[in-house]
């Protein structure tokens, strides 16, 4: 008995060695006969180890390398403080910050030496969006909100959870320009209807808008938002790969399953201030509910435009809202050229529009919603100080669902389960229990605003101002926000109008 199993394993052993053999050989022949890649033809075995250790590299660095505050495009301090709010944990930290204060761009709030007492401070109040302008506006309450993510760029699983934890929160979804699912209405939040250049969701069979539809959506959120572009890729439609198209996926957005999704770069039917503005108004009118845009922004030209052409048309062609996004990049895939290079960083790209608002005397008039990695307490109450009325994050609640920051959120193959179709993946993304987490990081966020508008001397958020934060410029030297940006004076631009109108009147 004992011979035969020697000599079985000795067969076996044989076998798999001559195998292990023959493979090497392939892998030779292959790699000196290839001329692509230079590594491989001269280095044919081991050369394949260049490519494993590089794929890898950036989970190495993560983990083992990267320091606590030198990582992007988030580093770990970051993800850490998230994941603390998200779990309920609270973010109290000991033996100092590792936040270098000396780094130009870092935000220092002015602490008032006498804060808001607790029996003094206020509720931060709800903001109305499009009120005397549209049949049924929309009362906002939480400041912090969730950004458009697509169900199709992320999962349905993820996409449950967002609407659950926002209805439990009382902040708002914004669907991405993916159209609306049924599982964006599963919590029975607020929702806020993307538009984008392809009209998914709204759309006819030739691809053109769909009134009829537009108005039944409109029976199931509380505004409509036309996107022009967005941080992640500004200039260049929308791409969903073919293979995150399913037969659910194509059914919503009225597109072939497994073909890749692509959206114009802009709208075919805007082309001009005047367009945007028109259809602002006719989207406004046929749903009966507040509409917005969504843009980054590249100079002073498109929200001084937007400005004049208001002034001149009249109130009621103003949209109820301006989404800005920063050119930080975000959660949608695009060329890297794009996403490294293009649009104004939404430190400088709020404050421009904020000021032409003001200068205009429309800030009343058009709620200002900013976007940007803005994840933060920090990063959100500096946005409130320049002029925001919101604050919305996408990656933000990414991380709350568990994003790990992997970096495969177009390859399908997300190890959280939040943007992939995988099933087996989606498996460990727990709708019952990431919506608390969503909720927790929506609620703590709001917590942490106010708590800094305390410690400002402000009884709630929204009366942060620009006197309230410091902007580091060099090591050491931080100049405040308001001289900066000083504030303009409001209704500089109207006035100019108004003086050169009767100029000409009278010449």
């Amino acid at each position: 008995m004992d011979g035969m199993m020697s000599v079985l394993t000795y067969g076996v052993g044989t076998i798999l060695g001559l195998l292990l053999i023959g493979a090497l050989v392939v892998l030779i022949i292959h790699g000196v006969t290839q001329k692509k890649q230079t590594v491989l033809r001269n280095f044919p075995v081991i050369g394949h180890f260049r490519f494993y250790f590089e794929n890898l590299g950036e989970y190495f660095r993560q983990y083992f390398f990267a320091g606590d505050r030198s990582e992007m495009p988030f580093n770990r301090a970051t993800r850490g403080f998230i994941y603390r709010l998200a779990k309920g944990e609270g973010s109290i930290i000991g033996f100092g910050s590792t936040n270098d204060l000396r780094e130009p761009g870092s935000i220092i709030f002015v602490n008032h030496p006498f804060p808001v007492l607790e029996e003094d401070r206020l509720p931060t109040p709800s903001l109305i969006m499009g009120e005397g302008y549209c049949k049924h506006p929309f009362e906002a309450r939480s400041i912090v909100n969730i950004s458009g993510m697509s169900f199709g760029a992320i999962s349905g699983p993820a996409v449950r959870s967002l609407s659950r934890g926002a209805g439990e929160a009382g902040c708002w979804l914004g669907t991405g320009e993916g159209g609306l699912a049924p599982q964006h209405l599963e919590g029975g939040c607020d929702v806020v209807m993307q538009m984008g250049t392809a009209k998914y969701g709204m759309r006819n069979v030739d691809s053109s808008f769909s009134p009829e539809k537009a108005k039944e959506l409109a029976r199931h959120v509380k505004a409509f938002e036309i996107k022009l572009s967005q941080g992640a890729k500004p200039g260049k439609g929308g791409v969903l790969p073919g293979g995150k198209v399913t037969v659910e996926i194509s059914n919503i957005r009225g597109i072939p399953a497994g073909k890749d999704s692509i959206s114009p770069n802009r709208h075919y039917d805007i082309a001009n201030m005047d367009q945007l503005l028109e259809k602002v108004a006719y989207l406004r009118e046929l749903t009966g509910r507040p509409v917005g845009v969504k843009t980054a922004i590249g100079g002073w030209e498109f929200i001084n435009d937007l400005c004049d052409v208001v002034l001149r048309r009249g109130k009621e062609y103003a949209p109820d809202f301006l989404h800005i996004d920063g050119g930080e990049g975000g959660s949608g895939a695009a060329p890297q050229t794009l996403m490294d290079h293009m649009a104004l960083p939404i430190a400088e790209a709020l404050p421009r529009v904020v000021d032409s608002l003001l200068q205009a005397d429309l800030k009343g008039r058009i709620r200002v919603v900013a976007a940007g990695k803005l994840v933060t307490s920090a990063r959100a109450a500096w946005a409130l100080c320049v002029g925001a009325d919101f604050v919305v994050t996408a990656r933000g609640f990414m991380f709350s669902l568990g994003c790990i920051q992997a970096l495969r959120c177009h390859t399908n193959t997300c190890p959280t389960g939040v943007t992939t179709h995988n099933r087996r993946l989606q498996r460990g993304l727990v709708v019952e229990e990431k919506y608390l987490r969503v909720a927790n990081y929506a609620r703590n966020m709001n917590m942490e605003i106010d708590m800094i508008a305390h410690s400002c001397g402000c009884r709630h958020a929204r009366e942060l101002k620009r006197e309230h934060v410091r902007i580091v410029q060099t090591a050491n030297q931080s100049i405040a926000l308001n001289m900066l940006y000083p504030y303009p004076t409001v209704g500089a631009r109207s006035a100019s109008r108004q003086a050169t109108a009767a100029a000409s009147v009278a010449a």
